[in-house]
């Protein structure tokens, strides 16, 4: 850390502090005329038993820089005026992200392996905060008689683009819990996972219309479907659809053109077709995705663009599904 050797203490009780690990050749051996403890205690810092610091030599030979290894930012400076050394923010790093390894490799003791529903819950809890946050950001900007009124109508329909990417990413994240809770978010066809296919394609349709629009072409979704269930991985779906829709999207060689996606039931099958202006690039990839894991057929028919027609068998469709 800034050319200089830097060592891990850990407090062990009172007035102990061992090193753990170093930079250098020298871990195990206190620095000369340099007690850990007794800086702190100095400086009137609590020096908890189990709490693991760093430091560096200063830029003489009796200064040394010492910091905390933690998961979360120390508080700004006073009035907003850095007053730390380089060598200071550069071991604050190396605390944090220390701190930050420790707490992914090292659960605490009786923590549970958190499954996929817990992690969509952790985050769709700060988007649902930050959709109020937002709500009321917006109300206030409307209440704001001093601000122009174009300047108005751009702030909130700017921040109606951000409220709209929340809605979609909390949508997603429904989807993933709900696929979740019935063991299916990761099951393979033979693991008879099932899922609902029809929220799946709306929630990578509603992610993917954004970024085309950004690059000034049309995501066109027709579907008078509310609730279908497949068997297979819900993830290969997703990750199959944005790959079909991205390369009907890419524009090389062209002008970009509208990519249309339709979704219907045809008989016992889930019929997906993908319409766009450019050729598909891996065939064999799209048939063994749609044959390996969902037991389905792919179609393709070239003329001004390319069709592409997947068909994906339903299984018996259950009361409970209807319900959920």
């Amino acid at each position: 850390m800034v050319g200089r050797p830097v060592v891990l203490w850990e407090i062990i009780g009172p007035h102990q502090a061992v090193a753990r690990a170093s930079s250098g050749p020298d871990v195990g051996a206190r620095p000369p005329a340099f007690d850990l403890d007794v800086v702190l205690q100095k400086w009137s810092i609590p020096v908890p038993v189990g709490s693991r610091w760093v430091s560096a030599p200063g830029p003489t030979a009796d200064a040394w820089v010492v910091a905390p290894v933690r998961t979360r930012p120390p508080a700004g400076p006073p009035g907003g005026r850095e007053r730390r050394s380089r060598e200071r923010l550069a071991l604050e790093l190396a605390g944090l992200a220390i701190g930050a390894i420790a707490s992914t490799t090292q659960p605490h003791q009786g923590s549970v392996e958190p499954t996929p529903a817990m992690l969509a819950q952790r985050v769709g809890n700060p988007l649902t905060a930050a959709r109020a946050a937002l709500q009321l950001s917006m109300e206030s900007i409307g209440r704001w008689v001093d601000l122009a009124a174009d300047r108005r109508l751009s702030l909130l329909d700017d921040l109606g683009q951000v409220l709209d990417d929340l809605d979609r990413t909390s949508e997603m994240l429904r989807a993933m819990k709900d696929t979740a809770r019935k063991g299916a978010l990761t099951a393979r066809a033979e693991r008879g996972g099932r899922f609902d296919a029809v929220r799946v394609v709306r929630s990578c349709l509603t992610l993917e219309r954004r970024l085309l629009r950004d690059r000034g072409i049309e995501l066109e979704f027709s579907t008078t479907l509310e609730s279908l269930y497949l068997k297979g991985d819900s993830n290969a779906l997703f990750d199959l659809l944005v790959s079909l829709v991205r390369t009907a999207a890419d524009p090389s060689g062209g002008a970009a053109t509208a990519v249309r996606v339709g979704l219907d039931q045809k008989g016992k099958d889930l019929e997906l077709v993908i319409q766009g202006g450019a050729a598909l690039a891996d065939f064999e990839k799209v048939r063994s995705v749609t044959e390996d894991v969902f037991s389905g057929t792919v179609k393709v028919a070239q003329g001004s663009g390319t069709t592409l027609t997947i068909a994906l068998p339903l299984p018996p469709q259950r009361e409970a599904d209807r319900h959920t």
